[in-house]
């Protein structure tokens, strides 16, 4: 029947017969040799707290978790993974640069 639906622009139909689909396409993680990685060191708003912060990753939260969780582990220190940045505490730049290059990722710092 007549069903409000806030995606893709359709709001009311007056065609009994219509159905709507929504195309929900899988956001898929590309290879590490496709990821191009940025490796920032920042302590601004951090209370003075330098961290490592590691920009530029596409694909799904899942894999973005795994991957922080991973360098987390190598690294021996705390930190999050959210919106396709990873943020470790600590200044981690060599290691987690290391890291990823031996996980097949290109990596390199930046910033200042």
């Amino acid at each position: 029947m007549n069903i409000k639906r806030k995606s893709e622009g359709i709001v009311y139909s007056t065609n009994p017969d219509y159905n709507y689909k929504q195309d929900e396409a899988e956001e898929v993680t590309p290879e590490p040799r496709q990821q191009d990685l940025r490796v920032w060191l920042e302590k601004n708003h951090r209370g003075g707290k330098v961290v490592t912060l590691i920009k530029g990753f596409v694909g799904t939260e899942s894999d973005l978790a795994a991957l922080g969780k991973k360098l987390k582990t190598q690294c021996g220190t705390g930190g999050s993974a959210k919106d396709g940045e990873i943020l470790l505490q600590g200044d981690h730049r060599d290691k987690v640069i290391l890291n990823l290059t031996n996980a097949g990722y290109k990596a390199k710092k930046a910033g200042a």
